[in-house]
């Protein structure tokens, strides 16, 4: 009678928990759509105040004279932006790129799996005060105040929690198209360009890979090991006759390296040997720029962003 009575109570809990959708319990059954809006942000923050990325720049990192240096926004200031690159392929870590129509900056947070809930062309609105905003090596970032073991102090990630306190979507259901601007690569060593780039989506084109040898990857399996990630040198051309414009390092132009993580979906891929185009996340990194040059960085999203360097004429 007790294996009679159990079998007749499991079918009925079958039976029950079938009717039942996962909206009884508080949670969304539809896996196609993933209701973000109100799993992750803030939906009570109000937009008020909102300013420029380039205004927030202006009134809190242009004062700074160190290269790196933090401060905490006090003000009560928002920011409306567009997400440019994440995690999507392991290339970047711990991060976002975000833009509007005057600049752009990174928002570090510790935490993986960003590209789920902020894929590139999502609109965010971002509640600035209690966070610090600041230069790591010159670049603009948002995040908490953290100082190394060398005794520099700059912003680096804030914690999952503090990131959901502090931004909402914009329109959850709306994805924009994010298009990259061109690098001028006779501007590298311009402040001003710099300031005006540092950061954003863009590409750089016809330029080879100048450690591609057919053979060497992105990111090999021994440098996983060793724990790093790896800068990539550049090799720019001036002219369609291949005249180089800059040895990395060492020429007119500064150094010019992509930032290649162990962990990348790609980092087992071997570098083109050919002329490519980059598109990627341009970051500077530069102690001291007045005497070493700005070093430009390539922060690839994905794969895909390497592509098909074509000249003038087509070929």
């Amino acid at each position: 009678m007790k294996k009679i009575k159990y079998i007749i109570m499991a079918f009925a809990c079958a039976v029950m928990t079938g009717c039942m959708g996962g909206e009884d319990f508080g949670f969304d059954t539809d896996w196609d759509a993933p209701d973000t809006q109100n799993a992750y942000g803030n939906a009570n923050i109000k937009e008020t105040n909102v300013i420029t990325v380039a205004e927030l720049l202006q009134r809190y990192v242009e004062p700074m004279t160190n290269a790196n240096d933090t401060v905490l926004i006090k003000d009560d200031v928002q920011i409306k932006v567009v997400v440019t690159g994440n995690d999507v392929e392991g290339n970047i870590y711990n991060e976002i790129a975000v833009k509007d129509a005057t600049g752009a900056v990174l928002i570090c947070i510790a935490q993986g799996g960003l590209y789920g809930y902020l894929p590139v062309g999502k609109e965010i609105l971002v509640d600035l005060k209690g966070l610090h905003i600041g230069l790591y090596g010159n670049q603009p970032q948002i995040g908490v105040s953290y100082t190394n073991s060398s005794g520099k102090t700059f912003p680096s990630r804030m914690s999952r929690v503090l990131w959901q306190r502090h931004f909402k979507f914009v329109n959850p259901s709306k994805t924009e198209v994010v298009e990259p601007e061109e690098f001028d690569v006779t501007r590298m060593q311009d402040a001003n360009y710099v300031k005006a780039c540092r950061g954003k989506l863009m590409t750089v084109k016809g330029v080879k890979m100048a450690d591609a040898d057919g053979v060497k990857v992105w990111a090999s399996e021994a440098e996983k090991d060793a724990g790093n990630g790896v800068s990539r040198n550049i090799r720019i051309f001036k002219d369609e006759n291949d005249n180089v414009g800059n040895v990395p390092m060492n020429g007119s132009y500064g150094a010019f390296v992509v930032r290649s993580s162990t962990y990348a979906d790609f980092a087992a891929q071997v570098m083109p040997v050919e002329k490519i185009n980059l598109t990627g996340i341009f970051t500077i990194y530069a102690n001291d720029p007045g005497r070493y040059g700005y070093t430009w960085q390539i922060l690839l999203r994905e794969g895909s962003d390497v592509g098909v360097f074509h000249n003038e004429s087509g070929n």
